[in-house]
């Protein structure tokens, strides 16, 4: 039950709007309770007319006319009771979304290195559905329940002490095989939850890459992986749907058993003069009553063991640790001649050797460097540090004598512009993709943004211009387009420190050709980074820092490296030789 404690707690903002929807229901409760008190005086006054004993025609009137009053009003109180429950689960929903949002948003990069998107997702609507409906259920069923069962059983006691305490037997029994149940129940959840997770994340994963599942013409494998799931989850569902009418029955007929005792008593004292017709009816109508709170016993115990299993991952991800707090205040200047500063920096992922080590370099304002290297040779980690994505689990990195350490991850971000390998664009329009992060900007300087990145020419042709939706990740783009377009994102947020990760690398020679121009503007006054495999990129950048295994092997201009052996003298002979048995081949010299 430790999560229900926590959906509890979690809800404190909300706590008025239950207290006042608790309130309305009870109300409700208890005027349902008047209906059958009514009966029994409304049955007394024709049971005495009818006997010849007494019975008052006006006082009849009065019954009828209070019952009909006291009936309307339990409709319009319970008309506003739901209106008010309807906006407690419309505010739950945003409060439950916006936390768990604004968690995700503070988590360290690490946290999603080892998560499936589909799967995060899914954690979130299962564990706001499971909340949701758990906190409603609490205020509009739980209390006014109890509060049934109490009323009802003191009537019954006051009218007949042997009726109330048959009946009163029935909720510990009903409890007890409906709490078994639920356990049960809720151990078959647990693991029909894992399964599902992986069915989002999968079928997530497969629509993010649908090229490569129809490429390699994979859909028949693909399916029949969801389909092995899903059966695996309805076997579960199979099992818990077996318990569940299996201990239903139980509770059914201990149910039956009781009421048809509780139905002899009733009718035997009536017969006997022990209780009125009007005391019967009122008891028969109370029996009836005391159904409901049993019934709603077995939902409460089903829908708590849900919300205990469905919430679990959403307080696992609550629970995690944020390393970044993005509504913190802070002051963020522009560095206009930053000098970066690798000091003995090293570093490892989580289960990993040391990616990174003592590594040693600066990097001065306006100076273009390059990074090369082998694959996994740590070229991508600098990146990441220099992000400040992760932390160096040794040394320091310094931006103009200010140590990262003590500087808010805003402020490094806000110092560098990044164009990417990947093609990391939003499912809107080119100018929003374009002004990506910009709090105030004119489509004059996006079309300015553009112009200089190579891309207008190509962006002015479209229908809507810039104001074109792209699709998801811009799949209705080229690949040098949609490069473009990043460069143009970076162009417009002017940073000091530019950051290229390999971003021509999956372009063909034309395309190349037109983002390079784009790059050089973008380039142009600023210090940049830049990895690269194809070498044509970084031919006139100031200096080459080569990586291996994590650690700098050599340092230099492009000359210098291409006429002393090592590395960067190899992957430049591989690049040559292969282009020249390219033009080999078609006789080009």
């Amino acid at each position: 039950m430790k999560n229900i404690f926590k959906i509890i707690r979690l809800a404190k903002p909300l706590y008025g709007t239950m207290a006042l929807a608790a309130v309305l229901v009870l109300v409700v409760s208890i005027l349902g309770l008047a209906t059958p008190l009514f009966s029994k005086f409304i049955v007394d006054e024709i049971t005495a007319k009818l006997s010849g004993t007494g019975g008052n025609l006006n006082r009849l009137w009065m019954l009828v006319a209070g019952l009909f009053v006291v009936n309307v009003l339990m409709v319009l109180v319970a008309s506003i009771s739901e209106r008010i429950g309807d906006h407690l689960g419309g505010r739950l929903r945003q409060f439950l979304t916006e936390r768990f949002y604004h968690k995700v948003l503070t988590l360290p990069q690490s946290y999603y290195d080892s998560q499936i998107s589909g799967k995060i997702v899914n954690q979130l609507n299962r564990g706001i559905m499971t909340i949701n409906n758990f906190v409603q259920m609490a205020t509009n069923f739980i209390l006014p329940n109890f509060l049934q069962v109490f009323l009802t059983i003191g009537l019954m006691l006051f009218f007949n002490v042997w009726i109330g305490l048959a009946t009163a037997a029935l909720f510990p029994i009903y409890y007890w095989i409906s709490h078994y149940s639920s356990m049960q129940w809720g151990k078959e959840e647990a693991k029909k939850n894992k399964l599902e997770d992986i069915v989002r994340g999968r079928i997530s994963e497969v629509i993010g890459n649908i090229k490569l599942v129809k490429g390699f013409t994979t859909e028949k494998q693909e399916f029949a992986f969801i389909s092995k799931l899903l059966t695996k989850i309805n076997r579960i569902y199979a099992r818990q749907s077996r318990t569940f009418h299996l201990y239903d029955a139980a509770r059914s007929l201990s149910l039956q058993i009781i009421i048809a005792i509780v139905y002899a008593v009733a009718f035997y004292n009536t017969f006997t003069g022990q209780l009125s017709v009007g005391e019967m009816v009122l008891l028969i109508q109370l029996i009836n009553m005391a159904r409901a709170p049993l019934f709603a016993m077995s939902f409460i115990l089903e829908r708590t063991q849900e919300a205990e299993q469905g919430s679990r991952e959403y307080f696992e991800v609550m629970a995690l640790e944020s390393k970044e707090f993005f509504d913190q205040e802070y002051t963020c200047e522009r560095e206009e001649h930053p000098t970066i500063e690798f000091k003995n920096v090293t570093f490892k992922y989580e289960e990993s050797e040391e990616v990174l080590k003592g590594i040693n370099f600066t990097l001065y304002p306006n100076e273009s460097i390059a990074l090369v290297g082998h694959s996994g040779a740590g070229k991508s980690t600098i990146i990441n540090l220099l992000m400040k994505f992760y932390e160096p689990t040794g040394g320091q990195i310094i931006l103009n004598g200010k140590s990262y350490a003590e500087l808010p991850h805003q402020y490094i971000r806000h110092q560098i512009a990044l164009v990417f390998q990947e093609n990391e664009l939003f499912s809107t329009t080119i100018k929003e993709n374009v002004a990506y992060g910009q709090k105030e900007y004119t489509d004059e300087q996006v079309v300015r943004a553009l112009k200089l990145a190579n891309a207008y020419d190509f962006v002015s042709k479209m229908k809507h211009g810039i104001d074109t939706e792209i699709g998801e990740r811009g799949v209705r783009l080229s690949g040098g387009q949609k490069q473009r377009i990043q460069i143009a994102r970076a162009i417009m947020k002017d940073a000091p420190i530019l950051i290229l990760d390999e971003a021509t690398s999956s372009l063909d020679a034309k395309s190349e050709l037109a983002v390079q121009k784009g790059l050089e503007a973008l380039m142009k006054d600023r210090m940049t980074l830049i990895i690269a495999h194809r070498f044509s990129t970084i031919q006139n950048v100031h200096k080459i820092i080569v990586l291996d295994k994590g650690t700098i092997v050599d340092v230099g201009s492009p000359q210098e490296l291409a006429e002393r052996p090592g590395i960067y003298s190899d992957l430049l002979k591989y690049q040559v030789e292969g282009k020249k048995k390219l033009l080999a081949q078609y006789e080009i010299y």
